[in-house]
């Protein structure tokens, strides 16, 4: 069991290091080296919506470390692993949020270079965190449902 949990911790930090990286280096040079400065009043808003964007990112994959843990330590049926799943679904929520705001500006961009597949490219992220946020909801509502299951029988015991 530890080592399935062990995987999963490994996995995590992976998926938070290129996005730790991508904002080091990644989104600041595309700040400061923008090709044409008419980009520049749509870019700005871009970069800094998925700047704001990191912070509910590293909250969920806090969280989901947060619930490995609670798995390791047997704890994965009670009521903090299905706070830890409500709070990676309100992460994916915002960030689904910050990304639909993001769009018009991406939009904009696409208009201007002529690039219409850019918009497809830029809903992705919508997509992607609202599969998340409704796969928590799910999984956090069958825990819950667990949970109840499991203090009932206790109680009849």
């Amino acid at each position: 069991m530890r080592g399935s949990t062990l995987l999963l911790k490994i996995a995590v930090v992976i998926i938070g290091t290129p996005v730790l990286a991508l904002c080091i280096y990644g989104f600041y040079m595309l700040s400061n080296n923008t090709l044409n400065p008419d980009y520049a009043f749509m870019l700005y808003p871009i970069l800094m919506g998925m700047y704001i964007s990191v912070i509910p990112f590293y909250i969920a994959l806090y969280k989901a470390f947060k619930l490995l843990n609670y798995i390791d330590n047997n704890k994965a049926f009670s009521q903090i692993s299905v706070n830890a799943l409500k709070n990676i679904k309100y992460c994916a929520i915002t960030i689904s949020s910050l990304y639909v705001v993001i769009l018009p500006f991406v939009y904009l961009v696409a208009e201007k270079d002529d690039a219409p597949g850019l918009i497809i490219i830029g809903m992705i992220p919508i997509f992607a965190s609202m599969v998340i946020a409704v796969f928590a909801a799910v999984l956090q509502k069958l825990l819950q449902e667990a949970i109840n299951i499991k203090t009932e029988n206790d109680l009849t015991v």
